[in-house]
């Protein structure tokens, strides 16, 4: 097999897993990352570097690894974007499995031996295992996440513990099996910058996936400290939109009968998008709100919305985005306060003694 990057790179052996870093502008954090590939206990790994048009020193740094460790290689592209530099990735790997390491995180050293040998003896197509919330300033500080935890653990039907859809999506503290993502067409949604290009991913991979194995273990640092990953701009701000409207057309197109996918769509929808929604500054805030109005809404009258993936409280706010968007908003504001006392007085306040019996009677008719 031989797959050609933008400079004519060829690769040709195959390894055991082809871990995919994407790269842009992150030398303050890019040694530390390949420090933790290149010592990886399991040697027979390839390390695939796409470099997406970095204008610092990334490059350089790069090739320094590259000059003392032929594991690792390097598509140098202009910059289009996470989904094109991951689907290059994709296409040339040649491992069995793929792993993704962003690279502002690090990794355990034994990570892909522990999850390479879970996935050999159950035979599965993803390894999933926890990983920490890392901190470097103004102090190092590890978190664990728990998104594996003993209730969570050992071989598992993702259609079945449909739970795994809900979580946190941290595709990049699993290993997939790259025959499987081949056969189901598993591919990134190729839109600008890299702001939510995991969403669709992660949703396909669930949806296809039959065997998976929880690891309840940490082995990635997933940095929250790297200023320069925020979502917050004006064209970032639709990019959540843009997943699932993939994700819709990959369920019609391979799973047009399984209805269970589309409840579920219409949970994750409301989770992703409100999450969209409070990271946004004031004015884009106002701008983003019809879109998730108007995408919630058809979710329901499409007849998606299934309350088996609702608990009540989401299933309020997803009835407030849908029906009332306005109060949705100062209700969101008014949560800030952390109490039913401070978020009443706010919907007076802003809204208006309408807006407080509205509120009420959301709650008590559903």
């Amino acid at each position: 097999m031989v797959l050609v990057g933008l400079k004519g790179l060829k690769m040709s052996d195959s390894s055991m897993v082809s871990l995919l870093i994407p790269i842009y502008n992150v030398e303050r954090y890019l040694e530390e990352c390949l420090d933790s590939a290149v010592n990886q206990t399991l040697k027979d790994i390839e390390i695939i570097c796409i470099n997406d048009g970095s204008t610092d020193s990334s490059p350089d740094i790069i090739r320094r690894y590259m000059a003392n460790d032929g594991r690792v290689k390097m598509i140098d592209k202009a910059n289009s974007g996470y989904g094109s530099s991951m689907n290059m990735g994709l296409d040339a790997a040649t491992g069995k499995y793929i792993g993704i390491l962003e690279s502002d995180d690090y990794l355990e050293l034994d990570a892909l031996e522990v999850m390479v040998a879970a996935a050999e003896k159950n035979d599965s197509q993803i390894v999933r295992s926890d990983f920490f919330l890392f901190w470097s300033q103004p102090e190092v500080r590890n978190q664990r996440f728990y998104w594996v935890d003993e209730c969570l653990e050992g071989v598992i039907d993702p259609q079945t513990e449909t739970d795994v859809f809900l979580r946190k999506s941290s595709i990049w503290s699993c290993l997939y099996r790259r025959d499987f993502l081949e056969e189901n067409d598993i591919r990134f949604l190729e839109t600008p910058g890299a702001s939510y290009q995991d969403t669709g991913f992660n949703f396909k991979t669930w949806a296809c996936c039959t065997n998976a194995v929880m690891l309840n273990r940490a082995f990635l640092h997933y940095r929250q400290d790297n200023e320069a990953s925020s979502v917050n701009s004006s064209g970032k701000v639709f990019c959540i939109c843009d997943e699932y409207e993939e994700i819709v057309r990959y369920i019609n197109e391979h799973f047009s009968s399984q209805k269970h996918l589309r409840g579920i769509l219409s949970r994750m929808r409301v989770d992703n998008y409100e999450w969209n929604y409070q990271r946004l500054s004031d004015d884009l805030k106002k701008e983003f709100l019809p879109r998730m109005h108007e995408d919630i809404l058809r979710d329901e009258v499409e007849g998606f919305v299934d309350e088996r993936y609702f608990d009540p409280d989401k299933m309020l706010l997803r009835r407030l985005i849908a029906h009332d968007p306005e109060l949705y908003a100062l209700v969101v504001e008014g949560r800030k306060t952390g109490s039913r006392k401070g978020l009443v007085k706010l919907l007076a306040a802003k809204g208006g003694i309408g807006s407080v019996l509205r509120y009420f009677r959301y709650r008590i008719l559903y």
